[in-house]
């Protein structure tokens, strides 16, 4: 019998996990709907709804909630969960190493995002002015993922160093803050000075800028780089320290 390479293995663990997530669909359903949500009943009964670029902003704000849902809730809260069945430890120890689970956690996570995305956009396009031409759509989702990597970060380090129930506590305590502060609620346009001031250096408001940039083609403000690249080292950091940190006590 031939030995399963690491893209089949990985192939097994995406859909292992997607299985296993969609199992329960109230989950799914928080995690995806919400940002259609709010779109539907906070954005489109709204008079800028029928301005193409205010509603293409908002709609953009709305994609990096959902991208950031998926980071704290399918990366972070489920790899907590993960971590306390014997299941997770199991497949940890077997000798093909941990690159398959891990990039079928993240391919994932990814299909939640377009399935969360696949609403939002349909809303967007049947009930708002919201357009994207054709030349800015790759542009977009390059500006998603980046915008995405520091949640991502932010997701493993919880789901790595919490219990499922703090983890659970420290996801839905991030969720809103980082929300509202980041502008992707409310544009900050509307944040009186000090807020906008501290929005400035929270990786949703630097991610809800690059996004809004590539959609609508308004200026980047010059801190956004800046805060994007450190949030990422940051984050990027304490995941890997999370994830030894982890190794080190459950496997050695």
């Amino acid at each position: 019998m031939s030995t399963p390479t690491t893209r089949q293995l990985t192939g097994l663990h995406t859909r292992y996990l997607f299985t296993e997530t969609i199992r329960v669909p109230i989950a799914v359903i928080g995690t995806t709907l919400f940002p259609s949500l709010s779109l539907l009943f906070f954005v489109v009964p709204q008079s800028f709804a029928q301005n193409p670029r205010l509603a293409t902003a908002a709609t953009a704000q709305l994609a990096v909630f959902a991208v950031m849902s998926v980071c704290l809730f399918t990366y972070g809260v489920g790899v907590a969960e993960d971590r306390a069945l014997p299941w997770d430890g199991y497949t940890r120890t077997l000798p093909v190493g941990p690159a398959p689970r891990l990039i079928g956690r993240l391919l994932n996570g990814l299909a939640f995002v377009v399935i969360g995305l696949v609403p939002l956009v349909l809303i967007a396009r049947l009930l708002t002015a919201a357009t994207l031409s054709p030349s800015r759509l790759a542009l977009t989702a390059a500006a998603l993922l980046v915008a995405g990597v520091p949640l991502f970060g932010i997701g493993i380090s919880i789901g790595y160093s919490l219990s499922t129930k703090a983890a659970l506590a420290v996801a839905q305590s991030l969720l809103m803050p980082l929300a509202f502060g980041g502008g992707l609620f409310l544009p900050p346009e509307m944040f009186p000075g000090w807020l906008d001031s501290i929005s400035r250096w929270l990786p949703t408001r630097a991610g809800r800028d690059l996004v809004v940039t590539a959609t609508t083609g308004v200026a980047l403000p010059g801190t956004t780089t800046l805060v994007l690249g450190g949030w990422t080292l940051l984050a990027g950091s304490l995941a890997v320290w999370a994830y030894r940190r982890d190794e080190g006590r459950r496997f050695q």
